[in-house]
């Protein structure tokens, strides 16, 4: 059977097993739409905050980046796990304490403040967006290829889908759907993982096979690649040129944002107790592990695969994924020299992402409108199709192209679901509920999350289609957003008895504002000097909100020592909370 054939049976048979379990799990209360009624097990919990944790982002992009950027990528791993074990260790058991699922409803009760909750809503807001417009640009990118549809109507399908069991299930139907996609994305990583590490190494574990020799001849797999990446005039692969203070700022940003993300924060609230929050976290914690660890090797092998298949090929020769790649537009060849050969060199091919003309070049191509660049590279691919290409590159049976495919909707998905949910949250819940309409009844606060999450949907097709930059870049500045607004307001409700309303208040509208201008300026009101020269202090988009954070920190603690402390039921109420109560004895 045809890759393609196989692509549309694996994803059909998730897609159905997805929309069975939301049939099943429909939700019939608010409870079970929020918070799946607080009794999910915390080994189906640690799955389901798994596949929520490990988005488009952590599939598909994050080892395309460490494939092209070499050890500066690993600001990724090292942000992402250790905001993780930020969140689960240190905030979560609070947050579960104060009993409070949302952030806004923890922030308008402990800063005792309605303008408090309205600022954080919009806060929910501005990073849900953000983030799950990453999610739907991935769902676009795999419908691309696999099912061979535009990119923008491969958006469209995915939000069809996720409209489904979102809003039908809410987090009951969400949570269960999840578990799924876990066992159906982790499977989709490892075995492609596995076949190529024993191809290239002898070793069937691709952590272990990153270290080892080759199987061709007797020499490290990463000696190998950092020669072929100077030959080629490119930065060796464990080679960084990033400057250790953006990768300072974009790592802390997002170990800080990971902590203040709404969507992992609410899962801890769908387990029975704060013991089981805790157990459900080190479960998740391990399963995330399983590609974390691995997405080193998938890209150093991708590398190496991918310089060896195309370096000095003619085009006219080239295999067949190429050609579909090329058509989907996420790869792109411009004939430098005009020998008909691709050139695969260090530096950008082109000015820009390509933009196609309708026409075809000399060796069948297709042309360009971009002005191509001085240097000798030829070759553009996307950094978003380098785990989905690489079965096809390292030639790999079709099933395991079928089932990647699969495996990088579930992990898009399932985020986006998560994301959506929240929004619907913070609008019904959060904003209706609590503010403007508290005598609204549970029915009523249930048609208005349905209806919320309908509209999230179709804003966050719209931020799929126009996306604004690959989908780990797009991430990563939800994830600034966050560490900027919610990290210190959070830490400081939680350990402080003495940060009040003004203090959160103001802390949160100025770590927001700044980051999201600075992001706005550098990426689209002056793209062309998006440059390191041009940031302040040498930090890039993706790392401003650690310097955000930094502020928001700085305008909290100057604020709260000039107004006056809160009210002593909430000092007594964050007292209570923070430090661990004695059990009576059993006499």
């Amino acid at each position: 059977m045809s890759a393609q054939v196989l692509s549309y049976l694996f994803v059909g048979l998730s897609f159905a097993l997805y929309i069975g379990i939301a049939i099943w799990s429909r939700s019939s209360s608010t409870s079970e739409f929020y918070v799946a009624g607080g009794h999910v097990h915390p080994l189906a919990n640690g799955a389901a905050t798994a596949a929520d944790w490990m988005s488009a982002a952590s599939y598909l992009s994050m080892a395309g980046i460490i494939a092209f950027e070499g050890a500066d990528g690993a600001r990724y791993l090292m942000g992402w796990t250790g905001g993780y074990v930020l969140l689960a260790l240190l905030l979560a058991p609070y947050l579960r304490k104060f009993n409070k699922f949302t952030v806004p409803d923890f922030v308008g009760d402990r800063y005792y403040s309605q303008a408090a909750r309205l600022v954080a809503v919009v806060c929910v807001i501005f990073i849900s967006f953000t983030y799950v417009a990453g999610q739907m640009r991935g769902v676009g990118v795999v419908f691309s290829r696999f099912l061979e549809v535009d990119i923008n109507t491969g958006v469209v399908i995915g939000m069809g889908i996720v409209f489904f069991y979102a809003v039908l299930g809410g987090m009951k139907g969400i949570t269960y759907t999840q578990v799924a996609q876990y066992c159906v994305l982790i499977f989709a990583y490892l075995v492609p993982a596995i076949f190529i590490s024993l191809t290239l190494t002898n070793n069937p574990i691709p952590m272990l096979g990153l270290g080892s020799t080759l199987a061709a001849e007797p020499v490290y797999l990463l000696d190998k690649l950092d020669g072929l990446t100077t030959e080629l005039g490119m930065t060796a692969f464990t080679a960084g040129n990033k400057s250790t203070i953006d990768m300072f700022f974009i790592a802390a940003a997002l170990m800080a944002g990971t902590a203040g993300l709404p969507h992992v924060i609410v899962r801890f609230f769908t387990v029975p107790r704060v013991r089981d929050a805790r157990i459900s976290a080190g479960y998740a914690l391990v399963l995330i592990a399983l590609l974390y660890t691995t997405a080193p090797a998938v890209a150093a092998f991708a590398r190496i695969n991918i310089i060896n298949a195309m370096d000095g090929l003619h085009y006219s020769e080239a295999p067949e994924w190429f050609g579909k790649w090329e058509n989907s537009g996420l790869i792109a060849w411009i004939d430098k020299n005009n020998d008909g050969e691709i050139q695969y060199r260090g530096g950008a091919a082109m000015e820009q992402k390509p933009v196609y003309d309708l026409g075809r070049g000399a060796s069948g191509e297709r042309l360009l409108t971009n002005k191509a660049t001085s240097n000798d590279n030829e070759l553009y691919i996307d950094r978003d199709i380098i785990v989905l290409a690489h079965p096809e590159i390292a030639q790999l049976p079709n099933w395991v192209v079928a089932l990647v495919a699969a495996g990088g909707l579930a992990a898009a998905l399932s985020t986006a679901a998560g994301l959506l949910l929240v929004i619907s949250t913070a609008i019904a819940h959060d904003l209706l509920k609590k503010t403007f309409r508290p005598n609204i009844t549970e029915r009523q606060e249930l048609r208005y999350a349905r209806l919320a999450a309908a509209v999230a949907i179709a804003i966050a097709g719209l931020f799929g289609i126009y996306p604004p930059g690959f989908v780990a870049e797009v991430v990563a500045f939800a994830f600034g957003l966050a560490a900027a607004s919610f990290f210190p307001v959070i830490l400081l409700g939680i350990f402080s008895t003495r940060m009040n309303k003004e203090a959160a208040i103001s802390g949160m509208l100025t770590g927001l504002i700044f980051t999201f201008s600075y992001i706005v300026y550098f990426k689209f009101i002056s793209p062309e000097t998006n440059i390191a020269a041009h940031w302040w202090f040498g930090i890039s988009p993706e790392g401003i909100g650690s310097l955000g954070m930094i502020l928001n920190f700085m305008v909290s603690f100057v604020v709260m020592r000039l107004t006056p402390p809160p009210p002593q039921e909430v000092q007594d109420l964050v007292q209570h909370i923070r430090v661990p109560q004695a059990r009576p004895s059993s006499q």
